[in-house]
């Protein structure tokens, strides 16, 4: 794996350097040309003007110089001279006869002369057939006398051949050069591309071991773009790792989540099944002729209405605690004094438990507490517990519901409150499911007193609806206290544990 990534990034390294390196020679070469072309343009333009100055042409006299002249004047200027009329006749040549040479009116540097323009151009000669790089210079004449055979252009001209020679040489040097450079990059980039190779060959294996699903496995991280996916790579799998393990977690959640399906689903028609065949029963026995019956007919309609009375509270139960778990119960929160709920909820609940003898009494807060509650939930969560208290709680009992104000370790105030009886109690070892769905600790007692077990499943949620907790202190024989906060302020709502509030439309 690392050879063939270390081959890979040498060989692309080397074709990317070679191609760079030809495309800055093709460049190179081009602007050698183009300089040497402008100087040697220059050149031949200053000339030119010389000979003009010099004055051996003499265009105002109407007559060209001799052929002598014109080819002494090309060895002194080291040129090819060409002397061009009006009309574009080539009138005298250092090169070639000028009566079987054709008409250089249209020749680009020729036409730019003839306008009073210097003018020059490169082509292949068709005189000579090479290359050139002519320069047209315009001749004033003397006088305004036009004549036909007035010198109009004073050409001058050279093979290129010597400007590709400097060419060639200047490009010899460049690609010398460039290929040391390109020997010492490719080194450069053979020892760059072996330590890549490594630590890409590693980032592979990364890869594959988290395909593999070992998210455990882990890179040294280094910097740059490779330290970074490193990094990356590390973090990816942490994530995973911790996916991975929540996956695990949900998926135990969920297989205890279908047992208490199961078990719901048995509870459920466990619980229906003994009222239902009780109603059944006696409403058989009924109508087989005991309703005529006066000693035991209104018995038996008290039975059947008793476990009526039953279906319909475990109905409502089962409703109400649908709602919760599914947050659909509708929640009017708002602040109350904390004294008048309490006061209000023993009250409602003080002549059940004198029937029993039960003393029930209200410990008060501080004048000034509130809470920020639903009132309908409230009165809910301790009219079920002040309930439970009086059932398990002896004739001649006593049972007290009080509050106070506490701080939590974040230092937010809440409002403890507390419901202490002096009932049988609760085992430490059935404490941790008491809040259970249709868990009883005395299942035979518990149906014989009308509970649907459903209450304090239905507290539970209320008080964590409001963001609350609730906790249990109890020892088997010495009595109960249930202890649940509530908030004071609406802020101390959780946006994931309420439900939605309607107190604004109050």
């Amino acid at each position: 794996m690392t050879a063939r990534i270390f081959f890979k990034l040498t060989a692309g390294t080397a074709c990317l350097l070679t191609v760079a390196l030809l495309t800055a020679d093709l460049m190179a070469s081009r602007a050698a040309e183009r300089f040497f072309t402008d100087q040697l343009r220059d050149s031949l333009v200053r000339q030119g003007r010389a000979i003009l100055q010099a004055g051996p042409i003499q265009p105002g006299t109407g007559v060209a110089p001799s052929a002598e002249r014109i080819r002494a004047l090309s060895v002194a200027s080291g040129a090819r001279i060409t002397l061009v009329a009006r009309d574009g006749r080539v009138l005298a040549d250092s090169e070639a006869d000028p009566g079987h040479m054709e008409n250089h009116g249209e020749r680009p540097e020729i036409r730019a002369a003839l306008q009073g323009r210097t003018g020059s151009d490169t082509r292949r000669s068709a005189t000579l057939g090479i290359d050139f790089l002519y320069v047209a210079i315009p001749v004033i004449p003397a006088t305004e006398t036009p004549h036909r055979d007035n010198v109009a252009a004073l050409r001058m001209a050279v093979p290129l051949s010597a400007v590709r020679i400097q060419v060639a040489t200047i490009r010899l040097r460049i690609l010398e050069s460039a290929m040391v450079a390109l020997l010492a990059a490719v080194l450069l980039a053979m020892i760059v591309a072996r330590r890549l190779a490594r630590r890409l060959s590693a980032i592979i294996g990364q890869a594959g071991e988290l395909a593999n699903a070992n998210y455990r496995a882990r890179l040294p991280e280094g910097r740059g773009e490779l330290g970074l996916l490193s990094r990356k790579l590390n973090e990816t799998g942490d994530k995973l790792e911790r996916t991975v393990l929540q996956l695990q977690t949900e998926h135990s959640e969920l297989e205890r989540l279908e047992r208490i399906r199961k078990d719901f689903v048995i509870n459920v028609s466990h619980e229906l099944r003994t009222p239902l065949a009780s109603i059944q029963g006696y409403t058989e026995t009924l109508l087989d002729g005991a309703i005529h019956d006066p000693e035991h007919n209104v018995r038996f309609l008290s039975i059947i209405r008793h476990n009526a009375e039953r279906l319909t509270r475990l109905t409502a139960d089962l409703l109400t605690l649908s709602r919760l778990e599914l947050r659909t119960q509708e929640m009017r929160v708002a602040s109350f004094r904390v004294n008048d709920l309490l006061a209000d909820v023993v009250d409602t609940i003080r002549p059940i438990a004198g029937k029993k003898q039960i003393v029930l009494h209200h410990e008060p807060g501080p004048a000034e507490c509130e809470v920020f509650c639903d009132p309908e939930a409230f009165y809910q969560i301790l009219s079920n517990l002040l309930d439970n208290a009086v059932k398990y709680s002896p004739e001649g009992g006593s049972i007290t519901a009080g509050s106070r104000p506490v701080t939590r370790a974040d230092g937010t105030a809440w409002i403890e409150f507390f419901v202490r009886d002096t009932g049988i109690g609760i085992p430490e070892s059935e404490q941790s499911r008491l809040f259970e769905r249709f868990y009883r600790v005395d299942k035979a007692r518990s149906r014989e007193l009308g509970g649907t077990g459903l209450g304090l499943a239905i507290v539970k949620h209320l008080v964590r609806a409001h963001s609350g907790e609730i906790r249990l202190e109890s020892k088997s024989g010495e009595g109960a206290t249930f202890f649940f906060t509530l908030p004071v302020e609406h802020a101390q709502l959780h946006a994931e544990e309420t439900y939605p509030s309607t107190a604004d439309n109050l």
